[in-house]
């Protein structure tokens, strides 16, 4: 993959959450490649270049993780804890989106370092609107860290 394109991690387990996220993605054209993982064990495979993703290099890591946090496994709160603790990865922008109304998930997670905390709304509409601003910010107008940001242990 070259450095300048766009690609995104999409940490997903409610199918209904998945496909209105993917549909927002593509339709406003924000990203070459969206990698899907369901659970929290695989995003971590796919993070750190284990299992199934051994071939995938940290020098690719994705431009966005977008987290859910209830998720069969390993949980969000859990991945986020191990990619903002490892110096290969602490620098990918990560952005929970979830369900949950629970203040201490709100607060655990930033105190764990997400760059974004997002509850997801029950609207389809306002979801779409909501995955276009989000990916449009953070994919357009954000800047990215660069190569330099993600040190080799």
């Amino acid at each position: 993959m070259k450095r300048d394109e766009i690609e995104i991690l999409l940490v997903e387990d409610n199918p209904d959450d998945l496909d209105l996220a993917l549909l927002a993605l593509r339709k406003n054209h924000l990203a070459n490649r969206i990698h899907v993982v369901r659970d929290g064990e695989e995003a971590l495979d796919f993070l750190f270049c284990r299992g199934a993703f051994h071939d995938r290099s940290f020098e690719n890591a994705p431009r966005l993780v977008l987290l859910d946090l209830k998720l069969p496994k390993v949980d969000g709160l859990e991945v986020l804890r191990e990619v903002k603790n490892d110096t290969r990865t602490k620098a990918v922008p990560v952005v929970v989106m979830t369900s949950s109304r629970e203040q201490r998930d709100m607060v655990e997670g930033y105190q764990l370092g997400v760059n974004s905390y997002i509850q997801k709304p029950v609207d389809f509409n306002e979801f779409r609107d909501i995955i276009k601003q989000l990916g449009f910010y953070w994919l357009v107008i954000n800047q990215s860290p660069p190569a330099e940001a993600f040190v080799r242990r």
